[in-house]
């Protein structure tokens, strides 16, 4: 799998910002930070990271698109509003089943892919 493009920039950005601050000499608060968070994370673990990130996203557009509420979805699907909440923020790693649930009401589902490489010919 691939880092999420938007990930990539902001800490391609963070790197410029960084190299930046030292040029000049000023000090960064939380200058490791980024070496951190390459370290802490296998690239499969980041994988995963993004891709959770990419279907919620998708989740709560979708939802947004129908302008549906939180609590309309919970009507719809089954699924208790504090639970989607919490996968809308990002504090739970919802079961697929729930997923499905939800997702079903905004016309939507998951499909399986071929993963994209980087060694394309």
């Amino acid at each position: 799998m691939r880092i999420n493009k938007k990930y990539s920039q902001a800490v391609a950005q963070a790197k410029e910002n960084l190299a930046d601050l030292n040029e000049r000499g000023a000090d960064a608060v939380g200058g490791n930070v980024l070496e951190f968070m390459e370290g802490i994370l296998t690239p499969d673990e980041m994988a995963e990271s993004e891709l959770r990130v990419s279907i919620i996203g998708e989740l709560i557009k979708a939802r947004q698109e129908k302008g549906i509420s939180q609590k309309k979805l919970e009507e719809l699907s089954g699924v208790k509003q504090p639970v989607i909440a919490r996968m809308e923020k990002g504090s739970t790693s919802p079961q697929l089943d729930t997923i499905l649930k939800v997702l079903a009401p905004l016309g939507k589902t998951l499909a399986v892919v071929p993963l994209e490489t980087s060694n394309k010919q």
